[in-house]
């Protein structure tokens, strides 16, 4: 079995979850963040919707700098309504899963860079950007996520079995 085929299975449940995540986020709680150095709600829903397109980037690209001397630097624009959330994770989450399909091992192991100002942030191969970069650092923010919500009394989806507001947990 290919890398690419045996994280097909993983990607699709992960993601899932993501969405019904995504999908209860309340839009009168947009602008809230637990801290001030915390994410918005709707930033860090955007956050999780774009890095399903740098996976898809990461597999078509040999690197990608988020601030690229002499031109603009990466920044996200936060979402204007849920159903705008949910088209662009469909649409990323379609072309990311697309490209992983398509990969070769070859291709997995191939090194992918990141960059700032033309400087190698870190270079390592395709697969463990996708794995650590792209998937973990996803769930990771999915968590953060589950927490605004529990924290406005929208129920959290049960991502592995019942939560404690679905299900007999």
């Amino acid at each position: 079995m290919s890398i690419s085929a045996s994280l097909l299975p993983e990607l699709d449940q992960e993601m899932a979850g993501t969405r019904t995540t995504l999908e209860r986020i309340p839009e009168d709680k947009f602008d809230f963040r637990p801290h001030p150095k915390s994410f918005t709600m709707i930033n860090l829903a955007t956050h999780i919707t774009n890095m399903l397109g740098w996976g898809r980037d990461t597999l078509t690209t040999e690197s990608f700098d988020v601030a690229p001397v002499g031109g603009e630097p990466y920044k996200e624009e936060p979402a204007a309504s849920v159903a705008e959330l949910l088209e662009k994770f469909d649409k990323n989450l379609a072309e990311f899963r697309e490209g992983l399909a398509k990969a070769t091992d070859e291709e997995m192991f191939a090194n992918w860079s990141l960059l700032a100002g033309g400087n190698v942030l870190f270079t390592m191969p395709r697969i463990a950007c996708i794995r650590g970069m792209i998937l973990n650092h996803l769930i990771h923010h999915r968590a953060q996520l589950t927490v605004y919500l529990r924290m406005n009394d929208v129920p959290v989806p049960g991502l592995y079995g019942p939560s404690a507001d679905e299900g007999n947990s």
